[in-house]
């Protein structure tokens, strides 16, 4: 499994740099139901790579590449990660690398102020230096409005290092 990981973060990061080279507009508008139809393709192509995907209680989908130790993060926890976030055709849209942070992670409160419902949710499954991958619907980020560079109805893709939890 951690060689399938490696090779579908591999590819994914080589396409997310191709795929980086072309202009945002020419993301094809889409509709909640075409965004549905392609998470459930992406969703059955990472299971035909050999990944094994889970599901948090909410519908977040998740892939832990590398497993973590100790106990999960609860609500007001400090966490500390490395990130990056992608669009599901491989397009990085955010990394804690921009945020200026000279280690290039992101520290917050787990709920205060709350963030997007999956990547809250999300937290909850990743102990400390773990890796994994969040794949969430629209539903669970930025719904159908969008935000900033998001168009409306988009999934988004987070790999997440957690780097470390301080109990509150």
């Amino acid at each position: 499994m951690k060689r399938t990981g490696f090779k579908l973060i591999t590819a994914f990061l080589i396409f997310g740099t191709f795929y980086s080279c072309f202009d945002m507009n020419t993301l094809p508008d889409q509709t909640r139901e075409d965004e549905q139809v392609n998470l459930k393709n992406y969703i059955a192509n990472l299971i035909s790579a050999g990944n094994d995907v889970d599901t948090t209680d909410l519908g977040v989908y998740y892939i832990t590449f590398d497993k973590g130790t100790g106990p999960f993060p609860k609500k007001g926890d400090t966490l500390t990660v490395g990130y990056a976030g992608y669009f599901s055709n491989g397009y990085k849209f955010d990394a804690s690398a921009w945020n200026g942070s000279p280690d290039s992670t992101l520290t917050f409160v787990l709920g205060n102020p709350p963030m997007i419902k999956g990547w809250e949710n999300g937290m909850t499954v990743i102990n400390k230096n773990a890796k994994v991958q969040l794949i969430m619907s629209s539903d669970l980020a930025y719904g159908s409005k969008g935000a900033g560079v998001i168009p409306p109805y988009q999934t988004v893709v987070f790999v997440v290092i957690m780097k470390n939890i301080k109990p509150c």
